[in-house]
């Protein structure tokens, strides 16, 4: 099945610990057409050293700032939470632009629950991701 939104002004960020997860997710968002665009960063701090650098730039900051972010919970060091909150704390030129999803492991119903307190928040899926939970996303 072949998404038809405009791909090519989606960029995604992969923020995960595991490469294999990491692998798999990337080459289901570029097989499912959802973008050709997939940054892949190991953990937390450095997607979130990433976006602040965003906003360091001009114009073309927009170019490769991730339209979505599919973030795990269960990380070292810095986990899914922590991320949300330092988030939170970037310049709205940022924040406005790009929607979180939750692709996790876990089992634990706060989980869900606490995520869905984050305001760019907007799904908690289980890993692996697949082709059907791109589709319905916007």
């Amino acid at each position: 099945m072949t998404i038809k939104v405009d791909s090519l002004k989606k960029v995604v960020m992969l923020v995960d610990d595991d490469n294999v997860d990491n692998f798999i997710n990337k080459k289901v968002i570029i097989n499912s057409k959802f973008t050709d665009n997939v940054f892949v960063h190991t953990n937390a701090n450095s997607a979130l050293e990433f976006l602040k650098n965003m906003n360091e730039l001009k114009d073309s900051s927009c170019a490769i700032l991730p339209s979505h972010i599919f973030l795990d919970i269960n990380m070292p060091v810095a986990d899914g939470f922590y991320f949300l909150e330092e988030f939170d704390k970037l310049s709205e030129k940022i924040t406005s632009e790009v929607k979180i999803v939750m692709l996790t492991s876990s089992l634990n119903p706060n989980d869900e629950l606490k995520s869905g307190s984050f305001k760019n928040v907007i799904s908690f899926l289980s890993k692996p991701l697949t082709v059907d939970d791109l589709t319905n996303m916007n």
